[in-house]
């Protein structure tokens, strides 16, 4: 009997040793940062269980014990709640980080920028340029692509808000441009809330469209307001608008890079120089700061503006002083 207590003693020594190394394991297991030396991506599929993650995070070379990290996972009730995605691993990440990262979600994000001014054949020829969009639009023309935006008899012209986006693995592109699209609505629409009421655009569509114009015509932020305010002045006056972009936009592919007598005397749906009024639909994608000058124009008597070779232009309040600028900075060069 004394044997067998003896024998006993001895295995519960050994069984209390054992487990007391494998705590310490698992303790400095958690507080251990991730084996890899350089940044991993990594992506969970859409199903997976936190055995399968374990497993291929000890597959991958990032952690060393994998049971440890289910046990984990499983003690902290977060074995369940991870989510599927396309992540990247940072060396210095601590198991229980990574775990943490898994749950939020915090996926690697890729990122595509629509600048202002671009056009709607821009966007769409950067999007289709993108590896990291999954492409769903080859093929469509653009009463194709807005019909599977919901918007079949809305032209694509100026509706996508020019911003850089953030997006994860696995977004497409028709998901990509209702994004800029419910932005540039959102932008639209609060402007027009807080729009000066005494310019003369009957519709947010209207503001839309001369603020294409302005985003055009100015390279200069601080002098938006300044030419939205000749082109507000001149729609109140009857004026035809008489701006150069309008013209390249008419002209489309035609266009080669400058604008001769004849461009400007041919008369198309958005040649300014021919139309009274706007055009029919936004010439570019406008930025806020051009849908807000539209919103707000700067006041005074300015009719005419011109480039002044420095990136900013010369304003004119009558037609003589223009075309004396005209001369000094358009002719000389």
């Amino acid at each position: 009997m004394q044997r067998i207590l003896k024998l006993f003693a001895i295995l519960l020594l050994v069984g209390s040793a054992t487990g007391a190394w494998y705590w310490m394991e698992y303790q400095t297991f958690l507080v251990t940062p991730a084996k890899n030396q350089q940044a991993k991506l990594y992506t969970i599929a859409k199903g997976s269980n936190i055995t399968q993650v374990s497993n291929e995070l000890h597959a991958l070379g990032v952690i060393e014990h994998p049971e440890y990290f289910k046990i984990f996972a499983r003690w902290q009730k977060l074995g369940n709640k991870i989510k599927a995605g396309e992540y990247l691993l940072e060396p210095g990440q601590t198991p229980p980080d990574i775990l943490n990262v898994f749950v939020a979600g915090k996926v690697k994000n890729y990122h595509l920028t629509i600048p202002e001014g671009w056009t709607f054949k821009q966007i769409l020829n950067a999007i289709k340029q993108s590896p990291n969009l999954i492409h769903t639009l080859e093929n469509l023309d653009n009463k194709s692509i807005m019909s599977r935006l919901g918007y079949a008899d809305r032209h694509p012209e100026g509706y996508f808000y020019p911003d850089t986006y953030f997006f994860p693995k696995g977004t497409t592109d028709i998901s990509f441009l209702r994004r800029a699209m419910v932005t540039m609505e959102r932008i639209l629409a609060k402007e027009w809330h807080q729009r000066d009421k005494t310019i003369p655009l009957k519709t947010p569509y209207e503001a839309l469209i001369l603020a294409s114009i302005v985003e055009k015509e100015s390279g200069k932020k601080s002098e938006r307001q300044k030419i939205a305010g000749v082109f507000v002045r001149r729609l109140n006056k009857k004026m035809r608008l008489q701006s150069d972009p309008t013209i390249i936009y008419g002209m489309g592919d035609a266009y080669k890079g400058n604008i001769k007598r004849k461009h400007i005397k041919q008369k198309t749906a958005y040649n300014t120089y021919q139309i009274d009024g706007l055009p029919p639909t936004p010439i570019a994608s406008a930025g806020v700061d051009a849908i807000h000058a539209v919103m707000h124009p700067e006041k005074g008597k300015s009719l005419y503006f011109v480039a002044d070779g420095s990136g900013g232009h010369y304003f004119s309040k009558t037609l003589a002083e223009h075309n004396r600028a005209v001369k000094k900075y358009i002719l000389k060069r």
